[in-house]
């Protein structure tokens, strides 16, 4: 059965001058700053699309990997995903890079890269991005 996901955002002003509030409705886990400049220059406490793409993404790719990795009777003991988005003003997201780092006993790290690069083309969050380039790092521990 499908979920649906909601968050909320209440913007007020210019996009240069003004500022806004996302709330992650589904969660209720909080309310969060937006701004121009939080988005293009420093974060500055706030954050931004960017940052939460790269939370979906690095989340939905540990759990496709995860999975990858247990179907293989490989499960992983830990698994640091990081999600790097990147944004140039006046052109877009132009890159979204992935490093892993897992502790996994009884897999080579020829194997190891080859169930990551499975999780990155299967995860969801992945397909939905993939009008923009995606890359991939791999390692053991």
């Amino acid at each position: 059965m499908p979920t649906t996901r909601q968050a909320t955002t209440n913007w007020e002003g210019t996009l240069f001058e003004g500022s806004g509030k996302v709330t992650l409705e589904s969660s209720g886990i909080g309310t969060y700053d937006v701004s121009w400049p939080s988005r293009a220059e420093a974060a500055n406490g706030k954050t931004s699309p960017e940052e939460l793409i790269a939370a979906a993404h690095s989340s939905c790719f540990s759990m496709a990997f995860s999975n990858g990795l247990a179907k293989n009777d490989t499960p992983a003991t830990t698994l640091k995903t990081t999600a790097e988005v990147e944004l140039t003003p006046g052109t877009g997201i132009t890159g979204i890079k992935l490093t892993v780092v897992g502790v996994v006993e009884g897999i080579d790290e020829e194997k190891f890269k080859e169930l990551a690069q499975a999780a990155k083309e299967g995860c969801p969050v992945s397909q939905a991005l993939a009008g923009t380039t995606i890359t991939l790092d791999a390692s053991l521990a």
